[in-house]
């Protein structure tokens, strides 16, 4: 059966992935793929990932037949463009505010006549091979999916705004950052968050664009789904290690003592 590409993800139905902010191995993909994810969610802004890795974790997650969002460190154009050069098939970007920067997010993600994305053929974002420009451009185009960040109280003020913009595919909640510029630090059940969740989910929806966050549990990730959220990204790399073996070697010791 095809995989489903990020573009087809954000247009309906629920898709599982996990955030890698620490191993980016050359088997991490398919250790992903084979237990069942549709994405991951590569992290460069608060990991110590360089443009060099996320190369490689390109190479990794194709090879994987495993679509990859890379998260950029910043919204400059700058960071976008080579993190796109690079190959990721997704891009988001951290703290969206309003419309004007959504709009320059995508002016920097897409080509002409889109955008104004700087133009390099033949090398790692389109396979090092030849081709019609045009029919490169388009294909990029339509290719490249724009994830933005909603994680502060601008974003959420002006969420119905950013949602309308062409280009933008999907609204990611970043919970705690949201909470944290709301004045709420990790309080996920204040009725300030919780409206600020169902302001970003309503506007997604009247734009036609899908909703995804990071979820710390199963029970969470099918809460998460059914208030709404199409893109569910469950748990990193480095606390499902921590988990599992802290669970496993907890048992062990405690078996040994009986």
């Amino acid at each position: 059966m095809r995989e489903r590409s990020l573009k087809e993800m954000t247009r309906g139905g629920l898709a599982v992935g996990h955030f890698i902010v620490e191993f980016a191995t050359p088997g991490i993909g398919h250790l992903m793929k084979n237990a069942g994810c549709d994405f991951t969610l590569f992290d460069m802004e608060h990991s110590g990932f360089s443009l060099e890795t996320v190369k490689h974790a390109v190479r990794y997650m194709e090879a994987a037949r495993l679509p990859m969002i890379v998260r950029a460190p910043s919204k400059d154009s700058h960071h976008i463009a080579r993190v796109l050069d690079m190959g990721a098939e997704g891009l988001m970007v951290p703290m969206v505010n309003d419309a004007a920067e959504a709009r320059a997010v995508v002016d920097a993600v897409k080509y002409s006549p889109e955008g104004n994305r700087g133009v390099a053929l033949g090398i790692a974002h389109d396979g090092y091979r030849g081709g019609a420009v045009l029919e490169k451009l388009m294909a990029a185009n339509a290719r490249t999916t724009v994830f933005a960040l909603v994680e502060t109280a601008s974003g959420v003020e002006n969420v119905e705004e950013i949602a309308a913009v062409d280009g933008v595919d999907c609204l990611w909640v970043g919970h705690f950052d949201l909470s944290a510029s709301l004045g709420i630090p990790g309080e996920f059940d204040n009725p300030l968050f919780t409206s600020a969740i169902e302001r970003t989910i309503e506007a997604a929806r009247a734009n036609g664009k899908a909703t995804g966050r990071l979820v710390g549990s199963v029970e969470e990730g099918i809460a998460m789904h059914a208030q709404g959220f199409d893109l569910i990204c469950y748990s990193g790399d480095v606390w499902v290690f921590t988990q599992a073996l802290s669970a496993a070697v907890d048992e062990i010791r405690a078996g040994g003592r009986r």
